[in-house]
């Protein structure tokens, strides 16, 4: 609880104006915080309490302890716990000079006995203006960071990160961090990230990252990344994951991970795999494994495994392995072996199958066609 007043004290009289102009004094930094649109805190405990639209507030209530209430709350230099702020259209966001040294850290947010308002604006000035008079603000709540070649960019919650050639950018919950070629873009829970040529993006839970040629992606659980040509892309659990040729894609549990020519896709159980010419695709107990020309297939128990002409096809038990033409497969106990075959006599391709447990085909040992369609020992 917390009522204006008109006091003023020697730690936080700020007779400056809310302008372009303003220049914060040696020793004194600047919070930031959100209030109904009748500049009342939200806060239930706070009892109706209506802020200043400008000038110094105090709070009578003062206890100097590392609980909330009994203060004036603000996220110290813009940033922290973006959830204590409101987001609604019309809401006034407030900007307030304090002394570091009196604040009381109460982690994500601070409380103060008393502060100044210099600035009042809404969801997109407030950040910006806190940002150009604050030295210490970089990664605000709601703002947008923009640094040009070889800069960095870093915003807070909910915030936009866009960083140029060789930058960084990465943003908090929610946010979007862009950077250019060679970047690195980080992004928060439930955001994007997207990296340039060489660059470097990561997406927390439920985000997605795409990273460009040569890049890496990594996205959280239920996202999905995306990494270009030799890139390596990683999602987690019930995410996709795509890597570009010569790339290597990595799917969590019921993922999905898809490699180019060359590359590498695992996906974890339940999930499907697919890797282009040449490549292993690996997935769990139940998913699909799918490798092209020479590439090796491998799925786990129930799983399906299909490979390309000259390839590998390896399936748990009760699963399936298909290889192509020239191929190779192999499956579990009471798992199934489909190899193809081309018939020279009627001029056309045929499949050959091959049930563990039955003619002599044993689990976990690889067969391959002869010249007349027999299964046989490879």
């Amino acid at each position: 609880m917390a009522k204006k007043t008109t006091k003023r004290t020697t730690r936080a009289k700020s007779k400056q104006t809310a302008t372009t102009e303003y220049k914060l004094p040696d020793g004194m930094a600047l919070g930031l915080r959100s209030c109904k649109p009748d500049f009342t805190s939200p806060a239930a405990e706070a009892n109706g309490f209506r802020w200043p639209r400008s000038g110094y507030v105090e709070a009578p209530d003062w206890i100097a302890d590392k609980h909330c209430g009994h203060g004036l709350h603000l996220l110290a230099h813009g940033e922290g716990n973006g959830e204590l702020i409101c987001l609604q259209d019309g809401d006034p966001w407030l900007v307030c000079e304090y002394d570091p040294k009196l604040a009381v850290d109460l982690s994500g947010k601070i409380k103060v006995k008393e502060c100044t308002v210099v600035f009042c604006g809404d969801r997109s000035s407030a950040p910006l203006w806190i940002m150009a008079h604050d030295p210490l603000a970089r990664s605000v709540v709601s703002g947008t960071a923009t640094a040009g070649y070889r800069g960095t960019a870093t915003a807070g919650y909910r915030g936009t990160a866009t960083a140029g050639y060789s930058g960084t950018a990465t943003a908090g919950f929610g946010g979007t961090a862009t950077a250019g070629f060679s970047g690195t873009a980080t992004a928060g829970y439930s955001g994007t990230a997207t990296a340039g040529f060489s660059g470097t993006a990561t997406a927390g839970y439920s985000g997605t990252a795409t990273a460009g040629d040569r890049g890496t992606a990594t996205a959280g659980d239920s996202g999905t990344a995306t990494a270009g040509f030799s890139g390596t892309a990683t999602a987690g659990d019930g995410g996709a994951a795509t890597a570009g040729d010569s790339g290597t894609a990595t799917a969590g549990y019921r993922g999905t991970a898809t490699a180019g020519f060359r590359g590498t896709a695992t996906a974890g159980d339940g999930g499907a795999a697919t890797a282009g010419f040449r490549g292993t695709a690996t997935a769990g107990d139940s998913g699909t494994a799918t490798a092209g020309y020479s590439g090796t297939a491998t799925a786990g128990d129930s799983g399906t495994a299909t490979a390309g002409d000259g390839g590998t096809a390896t399936a748990g038990d009760s699963g399936t392995a298909t290889a192509g033409y020239s191929g190779t497969a192999r499956s579990g106990d009471i798992g199934i072996v489909v190899l193809r075959w081309y018939d020279y006599a009627n001029n056309r391709h045929r499949l050959s199958v091959g049930y563990v447990g039955e003619d002599g085909i044993k689990p976990n040992t690889f067969y391959r066609c002869d010249d007349s369609g027999n299964l046989v020992k490879a």
